[in-house]
């Protein structure tokens, strides 16, 4: 799946607002799909960008041997979904971030349902 097809498929989970493909090496948006007046999905994609960095440097420094696999930002009316792009190592700078109306969305579903999006989307 490309880029556009991914965005598309992720803009269809259940609440769904916006969705951009990040990397956060740069913090540049490869694509991005909904949001709106409220929801500048350039300056979101920017400032996430930050959210794994800091965190990266946190299990850095506690010496984790580990890698992230999302990170969820709960709003009161809304979720935030970061999801690393793992796999390829081309893919390894990359996330998927997804704003969700919490009173819609099903977070399980939708967290499964960005993870296939994840696994078949090709860069």
């Amino acid at each position: 799946m490309n880029i556009d097809i991914a965005l598309k498929e992720a803009m269809s989970i259940s609440g769904a607002v916006g969705v951009a493909l990040v990397d956060y090496d740069s913090g540049m948006s490869l694509g991005t799909s909904g949001g709106g007046d409220w929801l500048n999905l350039e300056i979101a994609a920017a400032g996430n960008t930050e959210v794994i960095r800091s965190k990266l440097r946190v299990m850095s420094s506690l010496g984790l041997n580990d890698s992230i696999e999302d990170i969820l930002i709960t709003l009161h009316r809304q979720y935030h979904l970061i999801r690393l792009m793992s796999g390829m190592k081309s893919r390894g700078s990359l996330f998927l971030y997804l704003v969700l109306e919490r009173e819609v969305a099903n977070l399980a579903m939708a967290r499964h349902q960005l993870k296939r999006i994840e696994a078949d989307l090709q860069v």
